[in-house]
């Protein structure tokens, strides 16, 4: 048997796949109940918490709402051992195996020999396990049965990562009835009844620090949201945002070169970086000679998510034309080219 880390390891080279390949896992966030593990253990969740592509297994249970039929409107059946259901009127219906859509259309094909215009609703109310949800920009997004013990990285590799423009960060949600997450730089809320911590996907990925790929716990909630930005303004080609995409960051010149650099009386020598401070609505200043950089005096310097990029206006270059330049500047394009040559 591949122990922990090569399997680890494996799923990494999965996640990492996925994401770069764009291939989303076969059959998506319905194929999750398919995962190994003990059946029975049902939990009872919201009656909105479950998608029509859900796809029922054994010993789910469901309400079946047919308000023009009594013997079965607004009763609970469960899923047995075999996949079926027994139903008043229609019998034993296969019900494991196929998506809370497809079973509502097939007894409604079914009821029609009883009932003129048969109207069938159906809702999961007891699942055969207790659910995980992954939200926001994965690439199957939904809730996923949660079958034996299931880490982190195992079920990021299952429902295929992260769409491409989705954050490098994830956030995992924990009820407290499930202990705090077991990470130092994990916050507890006591009124909300819940611990939250921000994972990096790339430190996960690369297995920097193992104790990242957390053991899941029942109704954890893991959530990406879209790929963090920075922002450009001032002196500049293009004012507005650069996604970061898959990238923890990016550079000064990159940046400005994406944003199709300065402006022709922009201050070079003095470009301002605004970055969050954490916990609070301030921001840092950190201010760049890009010039020294450009000319290879100083280093490169990274932006963060959610910097800002600010570059002024040069008021001694806007003032202080040299005379050649003015000159040169009203010579026809051709007499130009003709010099240059």
């Amino acid at each position: 048997m591949m122990n922990r880390v090569g399997f680890g390891g494996f799923l990494t080279f999965t996640i990492m796949s996925a994401v770069a390949f764009g291939q989303p896992p076969q059959g998506g966030a319905q194929n999750a109940p398919g995962l190994g593990g003990p059946q029975g253990n049902a939990q009872a969740l919201p009656i909105n918490s479950v998608r029509p592509d859900y796809i029922l297994g054994p010993n789910d249970q469901i309400l079946i709402r047919v308000p023009q039929s009594d013997e079965i409107n607004e009763r609970p059946f469960r899923i047995d051992t075999d996949g079926f259901i027994n139903l008043p009127l229609v019998g034993r219906v296969r019900a494991g195996g196929v998506t809370v859509q497809a079973l509502e259309a097939d007894l409604t094909t079914r009821l029609r020999e009883y009932i003129r215009e048969p109207v069938v609703g159906i809702t999961v109310t007891q699942f055969r396990s207790e659910p995980v949800f992954f939200l926001g920009a994965f690439r199957v997004p939904g809730l996923y049965p949660l079958q034996g013990r299931r880490t982190l990285v195992e079920m990021l590799a299952y429902i295929g990562g992260l769409q491409p423009n989705a954050s490098r960060r994830i956030k995992v949600q924990r009820r407290s009835e499930y202990g705090s997450i077991p990470l130092p730089n994990a916050v507890v809320d006591p009124d909300k009844k819940v611990s939250s911590v921000e994972i990096s996907l790339d430190s996960l990925t690369q297995n920097i620090n193992p104790e990242e790929d957390l053991l899941l716990e029942p109704f954890d909630v893991i959530t990406s949201d879209r790929a963090e930005r920075v922002y450009m303004f001032g002196e500049i080609g293009r004012i507005g945002a650069i996604e970061l995409a898959e990238r923890p960051s990016i550079s000064v010149i990159q940046a400005l070169t994406e944003a199709g650099g300065f402006k022709e009386f922009a201050s070079r020598d003095k470009v301002r970086i605004l970055r969050p401070i954490l916990g609070t609505n301030r921001r840092a200043e950190i201010e760049i000679d890009v010039k020294r950089v450009l000319e290879g005096k100083d280093v490169d310097f990274p932006l963060l998510p959610n910097d800002a990029l600010v570059v002024s206006r040069s008021y001694a270059r806007a003032t202080f034309i040299p005379i050649g330049t003015a000159m040169i500047g009203s010579i026809p394009f051709i007499i130009i080219t003709s010099i240059l040559r």
